[in-house]
């Protein structure tokens, strides 16, 4: 008998035939998600406009993979005290105060404190710390549903089904944007300031709409999310309990994943503020953080139509080589960027190549969760995340440092005679450790046994 692949129709299906507090969690993470994608992608040139240089940028990156990688053992702590409906409550709570700090960081102004001046882009890390706060209870807790609910040689199809869901906030975040973006501003004003503050304002709408309906909705009589983690205490043995088959993939993902954060947050300033990239499509203007909005928006069409068949695909040739093509479309996608020719049709050709990197992400969930235990999926992710994303911590430190540095360095030989700080060379360097992790992984990498 064939087994239905898990088309739009089918998901749609499963979606709404979840149990109420999984649907329920799932509307809300889909509304939150709709925030954070409204919002994340154009911070960095909100922290620009409020007075940050690039160098800024970068640490606020490195700020944020801090809190992604203490948040989701602190949300679990947390949650296991006090119960899960109240722990979604009070970070849902959180994280619309966090878009509210956002919003009215412009409106503060500098505050003169006399020896020292708190500059109104600091309100931006301030929001960060609250804005992150309901994305530290799900993760763990996501991935031991799926890898107790799927069979393991499905493992991929089951993500590809919760990852379409999730993925269309962040296909539908950005064009929000953009459209807010351009109804405000969208003639030749470049400042995003106007119509940046509308899309904080419906962030926060959405925040204050999904944290009463979970907490109206949600009944945690039967939920066991908080007992997936045992405390701050179990971080050693859960690092140490990590199934030997994940550690080349931990290694690659690793560097992939530092590799990207050293750029992430430079990809609009490429954008905005080296290239001054603006369109007109069928006589109406974009001006150049429209576009980005758009640019978005192709990026995540091609990840989630790429999904769901690679997921089928990694059934038939294994995970491996699923995740090894995700691996390298980040990898390459920064070098490609920085140096491609300043032209609409080619940017828009690369961020849709770009959003081929999630068409690996089922496959790479399925392998990190697949050798867990079948009562351990959450331990075994939280862990893996917390040592991924602690050591992810200084890229984009790094990278900003190489993007908003002039240094130069001359080479005593080879093909370059001079090396230079920059955009140029920071991008470059994402790539090339990139590489490295992407090489690492087709050498060392380990195939579940499941898909072998």
């Amino acid at each position: 008998m064939a087994t239905e692949s898990p088309s739009v129709r089918s998901t749609v299906r499963q979606f709404f035939s979840l149990e109420r507090d999984v649907l329920v969690l799932s509307l809300a993470m889909f509304a939150f998600s709709l925030g954070f994608q409204m919002t994340g992608r154009y911070l960095s040139e909100y922290l620009v406009v409020l007075g940050a240089s690039p160098f800024v940028v970068g640490l606020y990156g490195s700020f944020g993979n801090i809190i992604s990688a203490v948040y989701p053992y602190a949300g679990g702590v947390f949650s296991d005290r006090v119960g899960s409906r109240y722990a979604l409550t009070l970070f849902g709570l959180l994280s619309t105060l966090g878009f509210l700090f956002w919003l009215v960081a412009p409106l503060v102004g500098p505050l003169d404190l006399g020896a020292l001046v708190l500059e109104p882009w600091l309100w931006i890390f301030v929001g960060l710390v609250l804005a992150q706060a309901w994305k530290s209870f799900g993760l763990g807790a996501t991935f031991a549903i799926v890898k107790q609910s799927v069979p393991d040689d499905r493992l991929a199809r089951g993500f590809a089904s919760t990852e379409t869901f999730r993925r269309s906030a962040f296909l539908i975040g950005p064009l929000l944007a953009a459209g807010l973006l351009f109804l405000v501003g969208g003639g030749s004003e470049s400042d995003i300031l106007p119509g940046f503050l509308y899309v904080l304002g419906v962030a926060v709408v959405f925040g204050v709409v999904a944290t009463a309906i979970q907490h109206v909705s949600y009944e945690s009589d039967a939920d066991s999310f908080g007992t997936e983690f045992e405390g701050v205490s179990q971080i050693r043995s859960d690092l140490a309990d990590l199934p030997a088959v994940l550690r080349p993939l931990l290694v690659a993902d690793t560097l992939v994943r530092f590799a990207n954060g050293m750029v992430y947050g430079f990809f609009i300033l490429v954008i905005t503020r080296i290239w001054e990239l603006d369109v007109t499509l069928f006589g109406v203007y974009l001006n150049p953080a429209v576009f980005f909005g758009v640019l978005l928006g192709v990026e995540m069409v091609v990840a989630l139509v790429s999904m769901a068949p690679t997921a089928i695909a990694a059934e038939r040739v294994g995970l491996k080589p699923v995740v090894a093509l995700g691996f390298t479309v980040y990898a390459v996608f920064p070098v490609l960027l920085i140096f491609a020719p300043a032209d609409p049709l080619v940017v828009t050709a690369l961020f849709a190549f770009s959003g081929l990197r999630f068409a690996g992400l089922p496959s790479h969930k399925a392998l990190i969760v697949g050798p867990a235990e079948r009562d351990a999926g959450g331990r075994v992710t939280g862990a893996y995340y917390l040592l991924r994303n602690a050591i992810v911590i200084p890229s984009a430190a790094l990278g900003g440092y190489l993007y908003d540095s002039d240094w130069t360095v001359d080479l005593p030989a080879g093909p370059l005679e001079v090396l230079t700080a920059g955009p140029e060379l920071a991008f470059s360097v994402a790539t090339v450790v990139g590489v490295v992790g992407v090489a690492y992984f087709v050498v060392f990498g380990e195939e579940f046994a499941a898909y072998a």
